[in-house]
């Protein structure tokens, strides 16, 4: 399993998501131009794949999907098939919990996905998942657990949980919304059997969104396994989106040190003591490339100071992230 080495951020730290390429319709910013205009099931597959082979020939070795994310977990289960050395060498992390309802379509659908935290739908998904991803899965969390999330408190559902932990697998969840560090807090108090249920959590972290950091910390503390995503604001802070005044201080550093505002706000995750792996969750090979160039970025403590000031409300933040468009 990756853990944070002692002397500051390397490759192996940073991951890839498959949220913006298992799907033809996702709130990355920018989605117009970075995907080919027939986003059809075979040019997203071949779009994943080549990401796919781009990231571990840098060095990634930790992939993450779901199952909201449209196919993505049947993209990344092929080219597990067709990669078997890849795949004995990598840690797949995929979630449950949201059943993907958009028909493949990318915009001008009511809901592109339903959540139900409940113990029928892990066992349906569990077998969705077994069956494009095998023995193959080594973490698999509950997607986008809030406070009042059955997840922290179904008994039956926590029985399920452990017996999946008993086979090998880190069981954990994925965090959204500006009470993320509340829902980690508890969910490190969840037991089954008297021991700790979860030993993961994916959640959100980036320069505007700092407010999980104490939670997160805590958790690394307690020996879970944290990773980081959106540490680019859904593509907020992006070179061609990280224009206004909410983001000028990343693009003074970026300029100042010479490197691009994705690498810099991904490298400022990355220096997070308590961040075990950082996702990249780029649509593009040039992307991808830009993302890992973080890799590079050894950040000293002026220069993370420097982007404190960025952090936005956490309701603020929340607010924003719901009103971009599924496109």
């Amino acid at each position: 399993m990756p853990t944070a080495p002692a002397d500051g951020p390397s490759l192996a730290r940073f991951g890839l998501g498959t949220a913006a390429v298992g799907r033809p319709g996702y709130i990355t910013l920018g989605r117009d131009v970075d995907l080919p205009a027939e986003r059809t099931v075979e040019a997203l597959r071949q779009r994943t794949h080549a990401l796919l082979d781009a990231a571990y020939a840098a060095g990634v070795r930790y992939f993450d999907t779901a199952r909201s994310y449209g196919r993505a977990e049947e993209f990344l289960g092929g080219w597990l098939d067709a990669h078997p050395q890849a795949a004995a060498d990598v840690v797949v992390g995929s979630k449950w919990g949201y059943t993907y309802t958009a028909d493949w379509q990318a915009s001008g659908v009511p809901v592109h996905e339903v959540k139900e935290h409940s113990a029928a739908v892990f066992d349906r998904q569990i077998k969705e998942t077994r069956a494009v991803l095998g023995s193959r899965l080594h973490v698999y969390l509950v997607h986008s657990v809030t406070p009042d999330s059955p997840a922290l408190t179904d008994r039956a559902l926590h029985d399920r949980l452990a017996a999946l932990a008993a086979e090998g697998v880190r069981v954990g969840l994925s965090t959204s919304g500006p009470a993320q560090a509340e829902t980690v807090r508890a969910a490190l108090e969840v037991t089954a059997d008297g021991r700790p249920l979860f030993a993961a959590v994916q959640a959100t972290w980036n320069p505007l969104e700092t407010s999980a950091a104490p939670a997160l910390a805590q958790a690394h503390a307690a020996g879970w396994l944290v990773v980081v995503k959106e540490g680019m604001a859904n593509g907020r802070l992006a070179d061609r989106n990280a224009t206004g005044p909410d983001t000028a201080a990343l693009r003074e550093l970026a300029t100042r040190i010479g490197t691009s505002c994705d690498a810099l706000a991904l490298a400022a995750a990355a220096a997070q003591p308590w961040a075990d792996v950082v996702l990249s969750g780029a649509a593009t090979p040039g992307q991808l490339s830009s993302n890992l160039a973080a890799a590079e970025l050894d950040l000293t403590q002026p220069q993370l100071a420097a982007l404190a000031s960025m952090a936005e409300p956490a309701q603020e933040y929340w607010r924003t992230r719901a009103a971009l468009p599924w496109a």
